[in-house]
Parts: structure tokens; sequence; C-alpha cells
């Protein structure tokens, strides 16, 4: 008997219990707990980015290093990349100015020519040449014309076993005997101390003008006649002096040199015994 009395009293407090429940939550009772579960996140979200901050800052220092590494990783990759663009740029340039060269020998085949590379330059201002890696083991002698595929570049001043100074047309002291083709007349280019390039004894009753294209004479024996030299480009000429005087704008860019051919079958001759000494 007592069994059935418990049993029945424990289903009456289930029915309440449960009824009670809906009752509440019929009447809204339980709509609060939303909130509460929405604190609990924002309590939970909280702590997480609070570890997540503590974290990268422990971390922080290793992946410094990490990117540092990288970064000197890239920076030596970049520069090695560099460094081969710009080995492969001059070989193109070399290549070009050989082919340029080639050309240049096969429209003269009448000469002997030998490619030299410019290995060094003048430091002074006042001084115009250039060394080229050819001496006199390569039979390069004194007095050999060098040029370009441009034009004259100067002739051989000085040599050794395995290099050459090469004296420039823009020196103080060069002296070159030429023609103007338009105007059909001969003149002297000299050089100077800032590397300017001008004629000399231009007779007065010639026309000359400006762009005029200026040749080697051949007249003196130091060049063969028709290597090219330039252009005029300024002409000063007064009534009351004996000749003319003209600028010269070269068409060797002699800033850019890096290749040359020497002409080793032209041997210059020295007429300076026979030139009368017209000193007191």
């Amino acid at each position: 008997m007592k069994d059935i009395f418990s049993r029945s009293l424990q289903t009456t407090i289930i029915f309440l219990i449960v009824g009670g429940i809906l009752a509440l939550a019929l009447s809204g009772f339980f709509s609060g707990t939303g909130r509460i579960t929405d604190s609990f996140v924002a309590v939970q979200y909280w702590f997480s980015t609070r570890y997540q901050a503590i974290q990268d800052f422990i971390a922080a220092p290793r992946d410094i290093t990490t990117l540092r590494a990288r970064n000197a990783e890239l920076e030596a990759q970049v520069s090695q990349l560099q460094t081969q663009v710009i080995e492969l740029q001059q070989r193109v340039n070399e290549t070009e100015i050989l082919a340029a060269l080639v050309d240049f020998s096969r429209t003269s085949p009448e000469s002997t020519y030998k490619a030299a590379a410019v290995i060094g330059r003048d430091p002074s201002p006042f001084l115009h040449y250039i060394i080229i890696n050819r001496g006199s083991n390569d039979n390069i002698r004194r007095g050999m014309p060098v040029v370009n595929n441009q034009g004259l570049v100067g002739r051989v001043d000085a040599v050794i076993s395995d290099a050459a100074r090469v004296l420039l047309i823009t020196d103080p002291i060069s002296l070159v005997n030429v023609h103007l083709q338009n105007a059909n007349t001969d003149a002297v280019l000299s050089g100077s101390v800032t590397g300017d390039i001008s004629l000399d004894f231009i007779s007065q009753d010639v026309d000359v003008q400006t762009g005029d294209l200026i040749l080697t004479s051949g007249l003196g024996g130091g060049y063969p006649p028709d290597l090219i030299i330039g252009q005029i480009v300024n002409l000063r000429s007064l009534d009351y002096e004996l000749f003319q005087q003209a600028t010269v704008q070269p068409a060797v860019d002699f800033s850019r040199l890096s290749i040359v051919l020497v002409i080793t079958n032209f041997r210059p001759v020295d007429i300076s015994p026979l030139v009368p000494n017209t000193t007191p």
C-alpha cells in the first residue's frame, strides 16, 4: 500500500514540476536566460582575445627574427638578380658594339684591325687618353690609328708588352690634318684642355657651312685618309683675320668608349725632319 502511495506521490510531484516549468515558460520567465547566455559568451570572448594577445606577444620576437631572416634572404636574391641583369646587359652592349665594329671593318677591307678593350682612362682633367689591353705582344706599335664604328678615336701614343696608351683627338697636344668634304678644303683639327675640338687654318675665301662633314685628309702621314671625325657646329669668321675657325662636334662619344679597333697595317710617316724650321 505504501509503495502505491509513494509512486502516486512521485508521479504527482513530477507532473507539478513539469507543469510549473511549462507555466513559467509560457509566462516568459525564461526570456532572461538569453541575456545570461550573451553575458557568458561575452566573457568567454574577452578571455579568448586576451589569451590570443598574450600568445601573440610571446611569439612576436620569434616571428620578427624569422621575418628579418627571410627579408635578408630576399634582399640577397634581389641583389643577385640585379647583378645578373647588369652582367647580361653588359654582354648585350658588348655584343652590339662588336657587331657594329665588324660591320665597320667590312666597309674598309683595305685596313687590318685588332679589337681592344678600354681598361683605363686619364685621371687628369688636362689630359685626354685611354688605356687599352693590347700591346707590343699583339704587334701594336706607336702611331697606329685607333677608331671605332663611329669614327676616329686617336692614335697609339705609348706601348708596353700587354697594354697601350691611346692619345685621343680631344687632347690639347693632338693635331690632325683634315678635309672638309662639302667645302672641298683642308684644315687642321686641334684638341683642347676642355675636350672640345676645333678647326684652324680655314681660308677666308672658302664657303664653309655648319653641318659640313670632316674627314682625315691623310696629309702629314699621321693618319690614313677618309676617317670620319665629325661635323661643324659653329663657325667664326672675321674680316680682319687670315683664317676662319670652326667648332666641331665629334662623331665619337668619348665618354662611352669600351671597345676600339687599332688599324695595324698603317705605318705613320714622320715628316717633321722635312718641314723647314721657321724659328730664327
